[in-house]
């Protein structure tokens, strides 16, 4: 480990040794050591190793004005927006989508997702399983994030923190990575990984709030100040008996790379107003807004060496009790992720990104077939659509087929862990021999039974 004096008036002396200054220290509560992750990216597999940008979508949105229209249903099933064909001949979304049916060629939709759970909460979209209630069964210490499991077995990359949370912090707190569980005040996340594997949170204040396992902005600053001072401690860096893991260590904690690579006033003016500026989001559904910018910093951060970005866009829990019906609430919300969206992708494609970088966007659950009195559709877990793309994953493909008014699978159901497996395996994992083990010293597959990758959406 590496300890890094934090006061800004910490001297250099004779009465410090060299060898005291680099040996010890920690990173968080629990103890991380960045030298031990780099010794852990050392030691992993050759193979390919992408990056996964999820996008969560607070509330769970509609499957039938996005990626699954039922133009032929009763209208109080098929709603107020007709179909639009897209790229793939024979393939249709909804009208509000016109951009990302242009795309279609980047990106797969699967529309039989199964096995989640009826909870308002972001916990099964980043563990894969639901948790927090005693009939969940989890393991000790509670099951961890994707993106934990991924720095734990990969460490980071290119002397840049494996994963980071990009999303803004919502007022509805089992929305946030990192949040709590549907009637409780306890922060589960990241659980049996330990809290060295949390992500490095940008709140929605901006860089003032930056965390990284318990270091903010300010004294990461102290620290990156050192660099004035390298002249001085060059000769007692080179002259300490630390390992080259250390020294690499250290490079992480002054380079600066995370902080140039959230700034986002180094990219050109005409690249940020391409992603667009967004809007906000009602403050009665406790959602994230609509900002476009989060998805040009993920875009930035997988570009440095981020493996796991997660992103949290819009409010989707359109009952029609806040704000308007699902019409209004359409028309208002849909064009502004359409084109946000069609823009990282279009983004990624054109930088070599999309090869290697894994975009899945996806909320809780789905909403009801048939829309309710008010106008709105309710929660629906039975199905939901899916887009995914990227990291190998085939363009303009539907897996999956739901009945005649979009409430369950009737041709290949997709269950959660399919698409874990394969993010999983698009990260450069397998998920069919990984395991983990929990805080009782228990080893757990990365994914549950005999569920492997979506075959369909790899070759």
């Amino acid at each position: 480990m590496i300890t890094i004096p934090s006061g800004s008036n910490a001297r250099f002396c004779d009465g410090r040794s060299r060898r005291n200054f680099l040996q010890a220290g920690a990173l968080a509560a629990g103890g991380v050591s960045l030298a031990d992750l780099l010794r852990a990216e050392a030691g992993a597999s050759s193979g390919k190793q992408g990056s996964v940008v999820m996008v969560y979508l607070p509330g769970g949105p509609t499957q039938h004005e996005t990626f699954d229209p039922k133009p032929d249903a009763n209208a109080e099933i098929r709603g107020s927006f007709g179909p639009i064909p897209t790229s793939i001949p024979g393939t249709h979304f909804c009208e509000l989508l016109p951009n990302l049916a242009r795309s279609h060629k980047r990106f797969s939709v699967i529309r039989t997702l199964t096995g989640m759970v009826n909870r308002h909460e972001s916990f099964h979209c980043y563990t894969g399983r639901p948790g927090g209630r005693p009939e969940d069964n989890e393991p000790a210490g509670g099951w961890p994030g994707f993106g934990s499991v991924v720095s734990q077995l990969l460490g980071p990359r290119n002397g840049i923190a494996p994963y980071v949370d990009a999303a803004p912090k919502m007022s509805y707190g089992p929305y946030n990575n990192r949040g709590t569980h549907i009637g409780s005040d306890k922060v589960s996340w990241p659980g049996f990984t330990g809290p060295k594997h949390v992500p490095f949170a940008i709140s929605g204040k901006g860089k003032a709030d930056l965390t990284l396992n318990g270091i903010d902005l300010p004294r990461l600053g102290d620290r990156r100040g050192l660099l004035q001072n390298l002249e001085q401690i060059g000769e007692a860096v080179e002259d300490a008996e630390i390992d080259e893991y250390q020294k690499q260590a250290f490079g992480i904690l002054t380079s600066g790379k995370m902080a140039q690579a959230m700034d986002l006033t180094r990219e050109p003016q005409a690249v940020r107003d391409r992603y667009g500026t967004g809007q906000p989001t009602d403050a009665s559904f406790g959602g994230a807004p609509q900002d476009p910018q989060q998805f040009l910093l993920a875009r930035r951060l997988v570009e440095a060496g981020v493996r796991c970005v997660t992103v949290a866009f819009g409010a989707w829990d359109w009952h029609a009790n806040r704000e308007g019906t699902i019409e209004k609430l359409s028309k208002k919300y849909l064009p502004v992720f359409d084109a946000a969206l069609a823009t990282f992708l279009e983004d990624l494609d054109e930088r070599g990104l999309l090869e290697t970088t894994t975009v899945i966007v996806w909320g809780e659950f789905g909403r009801t077939p048939k829309i309710n009195p008010k106008g709105g559709r309710d929660h629906w877990p039975k199905t939901q659509s899916v887009l995914i793309a990227g990291g190998g994953i085939q363009g303009g493909r539907v897996i999956g087929e739901t009945d005649s008014v979009g409430g369950e699978p009737v041709e290949r159901p997709v269950h959660v862990q399919e698409v874990f497996a394969t993010l999983y395996q698009n990260c450069g994992i397998d998920p069919k021999t990984e395991m983990v083990t929990d805080l009782s010293g228990r080893p757990h597959f990365l994914v549950d039974g005999n569920y492997g990758p979506v075959s369909e959406l790899l070759s």
